[in-house]
């Protein structure tokens, strides 16, 4: 029996204006390289740092949201190491003292409550960025070049403690967290972009033989499907070893996009590696318990509040909350939907299945979709009074966004009104039974199957606009008599 073992350690990029310690513009992803860079973020001799307000903001917002204790007195630290996309060779961070200790974040997993601990959450800047030629890392690389754009870029540190027992769970665990950090408005979440990255410590334990194997980090994973792919990989890979007797080394590991799989960087580093000592350019960080009570009054519905809140209020499943309560303003468009039509689980459906779909089809979003409640009031109501399907209610969602016309207006103009003359039905039943007696005998000796043929021919003759209960009765009731 093997149990899994996993941390993780989260870098969020903070959403402010400017960099950690300088003037330097933060929201750097697509500029031209080395062109939001000073003497500051790039470590010229004399130049020195001034800690940016917003991020201690944004630090404190965090904590709270996920149940830390505040340090109110805090320390900044120099992390020593030497790579070309740190031109310092020092990494400014908060390594002794950090900002926020011991939270935690809960959320269902399988139906359970789960908690996973924070361990710590403190301020660093980042480095730059290594691009390698014809290479993924630098040592088999023709060639490698460096932006520096991304130095001093604010980034708050989020270190869980090793609570999450698979990889399911932590690519849960990183989907809430990042819905918890855009609801506060601190960072984007955009792990394609940088914005959030994950390095992954998982271990195994083999619970018969009281062994366990060594702790194995897998960093520079960039989706939340890779963040589940990658310690599946690393999952079986460990027990493989512990199932040969072969040793785990305790290293660095990447994930392979293209492979599918992990692959050895470097033995991991200690901490005593990186030769952390007070940075003696910054002060430590004194706050107030009223400075931390302000922000605190100002958190806005988080994400398991808002789950929560919506299966209590419109009664609908947890499923449905959560696809739902993840993002505010999908959030408040089902809320204003469920009380437009008193149909809650019917908005909810709709808004996850077609709305969805057409704003990941179109790639528009929802504050600029052409709809609003009074389209989904109506589209509720021609299907309460069958004046149109099912069928046609979904034919006619894309009609509603590409024109922003009500639903009833587009079905007058188009004819898509629902058929639910019986006697027209009869009429088209009848003549697909003359035509095809051999299907008719067949139904009538146990083949039952066959009245997918009649419905069929009906729902063509109709260009599908038939009442497909209607349809189904009827060809039931002649087929049988």
């Amino acid at each position: 029996m093997y149990k899994t073992v996993i941390g993780l350690e989260i870098h969020a990029q903070l959403s402010t204006k400017t960099k950690a310690f300088c003037s330097c513009r933060a929201d750097v992803f697509e500029l031209e390289p080395n062109t939001v860079i000073c003497p500051v973020c790039t470590g010229q001799p004399g130049a020195l740092p001034v800690l940016n307000e917003k991020v201690v903001e944004y630090a404190v917002k965090a904590a709270l949201a996920l149940n830390c204790k505040i340090n109110l007195r805090s320390t900044f630290d120099r992390k020593n190491y030497f790579y070309p996309d740190l031109p310092k060779g020092y990494q400014i961070t908060q390594y002794f003292t950090p900002i926020a200790e011991n939270g935690f974040l809960g959320f269902k997993f399988d139906g359970d409550e789960k908690r996973v601990r924070i361990r710590r959450i403190h301020i660093e800047e980042d480095a730059g960025k290594m691009i390698h030629q014809d290479a993924d890392s630098i040592s088999g690389a023709s060639g490698s070049l460096v932006n520096l754009n991304r130095c001093g870029v604010p980034l708050i540190e989020i270190v869980t403690e090793p609570d999450i027992s698979s990889p399911k769970e932590a690519r849960l665990f990183m989907e809430l967290l990042r819905d918890t950090l855009r609801a506060l408005d601190i960072c984007s979440g955009d792990m394609e972009k940088g914005a959030l990255r994950c390095d992954a410590n998982i271990s195994i334990v083999d619970e018969e033989r009281g062994l366990s194997s060594n702790r194995v980090e897998v960093k520079n994973i960039n989706s939340f499907k890779f963040v589940e792919k990658a310690l599946e990989f690393e999952r079986e890979r460990i027990i493989k070893a512990l199932e040969t007797g072969s040793d785990v080394n305790r290293e660095t590991r990447t994930w392979n996009f293209a492979k599918r799989e992990t692959i050895s960087m470097r033995s991991k580093e200690e901490e005593n590696d990186y030769r952390y000592f007070p940075e003696p350019d910054l002060p430590p960080l004194q706050l107030s318990d009223e400075y931390v009570e302000r922000i605190k009054e100002r958190l806005p519905e988080l994400p398991q509040q808002r789950i929560e809140r919506l299966i209590r209020e419109y009664g609908i499943p947890e499923y449905d909350a959560t696809v739902l309560g993840s993002n505010a303003r999908l959030s408040s468009f089902f809320e204003e939907v469920a009380k437009s039509t008193d149909k809650p689980k019917e908005a909810s459906n709709w808004i996850m299945t077609e709305l969805l779909r057409e704003i990941n089809r179109r790639g528009i979003p929802l504050e600029k979709m052409p709809i609003g409640p009074e389209h989904f009031k109506i589209l509720f109501e021609l299907l309460e009074q069958e004046k149109i399907s099912v069928k046609i209610a979904k034919e006619l969602f894309p009609l509603m966004i590409e024109t922003g016309k009500l639903p009833d207006q587009l079905v007058k103009e188009r004819g898509m009104e629902q058929i639910n003359d019986e006697k027209l039905i009869e009429d088209i039943v009848l003549r697909a039974m003359e035509s095809n007696p051999k299907a008719v005998k067949q139904y009538r000796d146990g083949k039952k199957g066959v009245m997918g043929y009649f419905v069929g021919a009906v729902m063509k003759e109709t260009r599908g606009k038939a009442n497909p209960a209607a349809v189904n009765e009827i060809v039931r009731r002649l087929l049988e008599s």
